[in-house]
Parts: structure tokens; C-alpha cells; sequence
């Protein structure tokens, strides 16, 4: 499922984020590569240790526990700490698959990427390229988002930034593994929990229906979950 999540962080607060990146200092994007994508892979990323990269990663774990339809569709277990990359003309990643496992930073854990996001920073019009390209079971979709929206899609698919050819491209980007390793499960889970939330939107909370849905949502989390 490739769903694109709007108001992560409002237009404000998307800006106060991009003019604090470009107050920091950067590395080369291959140093958190693996050595297929380090070979496709030029673009310039902040340091998570960097007093910066580590306040900015603060602000956006805040907005993604805050947004519900993240929450729904991803069911999160554990994210990694969101990092910050930019992309300036010519610069572009080819087409790769994100590694399975990726190690948190600091800390003696790693975490299973079932989830790739990408939180755009950068308004759409202030650059042209960089689309993020992403191969699905319906073929390639080109996503470009306004600054804080994001895209949320399985970290199996295969995808690219495309070469930016004016002005320059930065976002937060970040992976989930999910409390559902199943990407089917997950979809079933999302769907039937938009569906209660939008019948408890129209006849309440206490409607019967929507009470006895919500059970079942529950009960099939408890047979699928990993914790």
C-alpha cells in the first residue's frame, strides 16, 4: 500500500524545519548506504549525532505519534530516529530496495524495515526533478508532495529519486517496523479501521455496529501482532 499522508507538520512548521537544515552542516549521503545503493546514491545527508539532525529528528517523531492516519496505517513498533537529506542539481539516487535491516544509531538495537517514508520539506515549486519514484503492483508512481506531506509505501518496492534539474530538494526520510509484518494484514487492518472511524464519525461512538467492528479490529491485531 502506497499512501501518501497530508499535514504531517504544517507549512510553518515544514519551513522553521527546512531553514534549520540549511543552517547545519552536511555529509556525503553514502555514509549511511549500503554498497549497491552507495554506487547509485549522490546526495548530501545531516548527521543524526549533529546537534541539528538530532533536534529536527525530535520534531518529526512528535508530529508522526501525533497523526492518526499514520498511526493506522503503519501500527508502528519502532521507528527509526528520521534523518534529513538534500538534494541539489544533479544530484539523484537510482533505483534500489532499502536494506531489510538497519541498526539504531547509539544504541545496541536494530529494527526490520517493513515501511520507507518520505516527509517532504521543500515546497514542490521551488524545484524541479526530484520525484520520488516508486515501482508498484499497478506500475511506477511519481510522488511529489507539498512541504510537509509525506509518503508512506513498503520498503520491499523498488524506487529512485529522479535527477533535480533546478533548485534543490530536502526531506526527512525514516523507516518503520511494524507491529503487523504482514504488508496484506496491514491493509485489511487500515481499511476496517477507517471504516469504523468513519461510521463512529456519522452515528457515534456507542453505535452498535461500530462497537462490535471495533472489537473484531482489536481481536485480529491480537492474532497478528509482533511485540
Amino acid at each position: 500500500m502506497l499512501l501518501c499522508i497530508p499535514d504531517v507538520l504544517n507549512a510553518q512548521e515544514a519551513k522553521r524545519c527546512r531553514e534549520a537544515t540549511l543552517a547545519a552542516d552536511w555529509e556525503d549521503g553514502r555514509a549511511t548506504a549500503g554498497p549497491q545503493s552507495a554506487s547509485v546514491k549522490t546526495n548530501r545527508q545531516l548527521p543524526l549525532e549533529s546537534p541539528a539532525g538530532a533536534a529536527l529528528s525530535e520534531t518529526v517523531s512528535r508530529a508522526l505519534l501525533a497523526n492518526q492516519l499514520f498511526l493506522s496505517a503503519a501500527l508502528p513498533l519502532r521507528i527509526l530516529p528520521p534523518m534529513f537529506n538534500r538534494y541539489g542539481v544533479g544530484q539523484t539516487f537510482g533505483a534500489h530496495v532499502d536494506n531489510a535491516i538497519r541498526r539504531v544509531r547509539g544504541v545496541d538495537a536494530t529494527i526490520r524495515t517493513d515501511l520507507s517514508a518520505t516527509l517532504f520539506l521543500s515546497d514542490p515549486e521551488s524545484y524541479e526533478g526530484g520525484e520520488l519514484t516508486i515501482e508498484t503492483s499497478s506500475g511506477a508512481q511519481a510522488v511529489k508532495l507539498p512541504a510537509g506531506h509525506m509518503v508512506l509505501y513498503p520498503a520491499t518496492s523498488l524506487h529512485l529519486v529522479t535527477p533535480v534539474t533546478r533548485g534543490e530538494r530536502i526531506s526527512s526520510f525514516f523507516w518503520v517496523q511494524s507491529m503487523i509484518r504482514s504488508a496484506e494484514r496491514r491493509t485489511i487492518l487500515f481499511d476496517l479501521d477507517q471504516t469504523i472511524q468513519d461510521m463512529q464519525a456519522r452515528t457515534g461512538p456507542a453505535d452498535e455496529n461500530g462497537v462490535r467492528l471495533t472489537g473484531i479490529y482489536h481481536n485480529l491485531i491480537r492474532q497478528w501482532a509482533e511485540t
